[in-house]
């Protein structure tokens, strides 16, 4: 295997990867309704401080989520140029396929 089809291998792991974890799907979920900040994110996702911190982290560092620092106060939000419309493609896949194995269908 060529070096740039190893890191280009390992990106996908990194991305997947990011997408895969529950805790951070759901902040991705919240946030799809406009900025947050780190205890609105918690209390919206049931999920402790230290655990809403830590995935932002990842999120961030993969730019998933952005920052911005309002006084005190960071907020979130979504990646708009790529993230936002690929859970829009995402959901759509979902809503025809992947629904149907959840609900035990075929």
């Amino acid at each position: 295997m060529n070096p740039m089809s190893y890191e280009k291998t390992k990106a996908y792991g990194v991305f997947f990867g990011t997408l895969s974890n529950e805790n951070r799907l759901g902040i991705l979920n919240v946030l799809r309704k406009g900025k947050l900040n780190v205890s609105e994110i918690c209390e919206k996702t049931k999920l402790s401080q230290t655990l809403v911190s830590h995935n932002l982290k990842r999120l961030l560092h993969c730019g998933f989520v952005k920052k911005e620092i309002e006084g005190k106060y960071r907020y979130y939000t979504l990646n708009k140029n790529t993230i936002s419309p690929l859970l829009e493609i995402i959901d759509k896949h979902m809503k025809e396929y992947c629904i149907k194995i959840v609900r035990g269908k075929r």
